[in-house]
């Protein structure tokens, strides 16, 4: 990515968002071009913004909720990425905003080098979590057949992709089920096709389950 990282800070605490402002200002490859206090306030100052690549947000604030605001913002806005920073590290609260569409969660009282690195990864679409949320997550990626014996040259990652392909998944769906951005569903789509020799989705759905993908 050219030039800074525009960053919005979500946050009803204004002494939180000051001191993570702070922490941001410290990194010259990060600019911060907003803040705001609630959900509604935060999908309003993103509309109105030139340019937005990572949204900060904690998730229990007064009106529209993080979790409410991330599925608007992922909806509106999904080359956007949202880093949730919030005080809850519960299994429903975790589930909830990455099935809204962020693309990151980090517990509240994470140092400033690694709020900055969040920052960083989440804008180049990977997935960032704490440790307890990663095993939460690969939990759950372990629940799909990764049908190693069938097309040898698929990473692991682009059989989970072309199972759920396969199922009728798309790619908006594939992204929230393994906590991807969509984006990045595109490139390993794109891969799969080429490495199957297919010219559409439907060809390589139909030579997938043919090797029993999404039975």
């Amino acid at each position: 990515m050219s030039g800074p990282i525009h960053v919005v800070i979500v946050d009803d605490h204004p002494v939180y968002r000051r001191g993570l402002a702070a922490a941001l200002a410290d990194d010259a490859g990060i600019e911060l071009v907003g803040e705001a206090g609630t959900g509604e306030e935060a999908c309003e100052l993103v509309d109105g913004l030139e340019r937005v690549e990572v949204v900060l947000m904690d998730l229990h604030m007064e009106g529209m909720g993080g979790i409410v605001a991330t599925a608007a913002l992922h909806k509106s806005h999904p080359d956007v990425a949202v880093l949730v920073l919030t005080m809850s590290s519960s299994d429903e609260s975790v589930d909830a905003a990455l099935r809204a569409g962020a693309r990151g969660y980090l517990v509240k009282g994470a140092n400033q080098e690694r709020i900055i690195s969040a920052v960083r990864s989440v804008a180049a679409g990977e997935l960032v979590v704490g440790a307890d949320v990663a095993r939460r997550v690969s939990s759950t990626l372990s629940a799909l057949p990764l049908h190693v014996g069938a097309f040898p040259a698929l990473t692991g990652r682009e059989r989970e992709v072309l199972e759920l392909m396969a199922q009728g998944f798309n790619n908006d769906r594939i992204a929230r089920h393994l906590f991807l951005s969509e984006k990045t569903v595109r490139n390993h789509a794109s891969v799969i096709f080429t490495k199957l020799g297919t010219g559409s989705r439907a060809e390589a759905v139909a030579r997938a389950r043919d090797e029993g993908f999404g039975v």
